[in-house]
């Protein structure tokens, strides 16, 4: 197959990005095709994200030279999935788009519920699952990851944070508008609208290979969710400053009471470390945290690239809001 049918009614963009996904790409873009060529004029963008051990490049430029449907960039560096997909969302076109991943875990068949559950009027539909198919590890990570976003974001508990997801045009015009360095998706998504909703999709076993997520790769994403949408934890770096001087004004009155009514008490060189060591360590994780935000504020002001393109296939023109 060459092309895909077109339905000029409705434009869909499938985002897709793609890190060490040459034996899964091409037959995700068939069956995509096969499922949704029918349905809508569709739209693939593919987003190699600089794939280390495999020939993704290749294979994702031979399906865009083929298929003038298929689009594909291919990014200078890895940057990140958030970054490629902020990439993939500059260069889409569609009414609509949907991202998923490159492995087949996110069945091509059920990118209509989502389509479906998005035209009843919300800007972004999440998928939610029965069962994840995933290392009980993985599992581990995603529910502390949801734990967390319920504080920063401020999101409905009963919402998945789901990397396979729909957005319309709206939702998507307006997250590009960020130009920053460290992009998280789902913090942009809930910052913009609170017209959201989610759906029940089916979640495959990994065809091949394993994920691409490390634990650094998971903690940079966690970070970003802490600094780029968020000031609490700056909040509770001050309260528990505040709450440890309390304690050390109370430790100080203990002490001079307890040192008056015995004169031969010996001077507490054991306590007074511990509290020089926990205040010592209170201050500096402060001041990390200070840290953090100014440096990514500077990498913001330097203008330090979301994304670098090294080559597209069949993109017209770029977004006006790329940077």
């Amino acid at each position: 197959m060459t092309d895909a049918p077109r339905k000029a009614t409705r434009r869909l963009s499938v985002i897709i990005p793609v890190y060490n996904g040459a034996g899964t790409i091409g037959p995700l873009v068939e069956k995509l095709s096969e499922h949704l060529a029918d349905r809508y004029d569709l739209e693939v963008v593919l987003v190699n994200d600089a794939s280390p051990s495999d020939d993704s490049a290749a294979v994702c430029r031979s399906l865009a030279r083929g298929r003038p449907w298929v689009k594909f960039i291919d990014l200078a560096r890895n940057f990140g999935e958030h970054n490629a997909v902020m990439a993939g969302l500059n260069y889409c076109t569609g009414d609509s788009a949907v991202i998923m991943d490159d492995d087949f875990q996110n069945p091509p068949s059920e990118v209509v519920k989502l389509i479906e559950r998005l035209d009843e009027g919300f800007d972004v539909v999440f998928s939610r699952y029965e069962t994840k198919k995933h290392h009980f590890l993985r599992n581990l990570g995603s529910r502390f990851h949801n734990a967390v976003a319920n504080v920063l974001l401020s999101k409905n508990t009963d919402l998945y944070l789901s990397s396979f997801k729909a957005l319309n045009r709206f939702a998507i015009d307006e997250i590009i508008r960020y130009t920053g360095p460290y992009p998280y998706i789902d913090g942009l998504l809930l910052r913009t609208t609170n017209h959201y909703a989610s759906v029940q999709v089916e979640h495959a076993e990994r065809q091949q290979g394993q994920s691409g997520y490390t634990a650094r790769k998971l903690i940079r994403l966690w970070l970003s969710m802490f600094t780029n949408f968020s000031v609490l934890p700056l909040r509770i770096a001050s309260f528990m400053g505040f709450v440890f001087a309390g304690l050390g004004f109370v430790a100080a009155i203990l002490f001079a009471v307890e040192k008056l009514r015995n004169p031969a008490l010996p001077a507490g060189w054991a306590s007074t470390i511990i509290i020089l060591l926990i205040v010592s360590g209170i201050q500096l994780c402060a001041l990390g945290m200070i840290g953090e935000y100014l440096g990514r504020l500077f990498l913001k002001v330097s203008r330090t690239p979301q994304f670098v393109a090294r080559e597209t296939v069949n993109v017209e023109r770029r977004r006006e809001t790329e940077r």
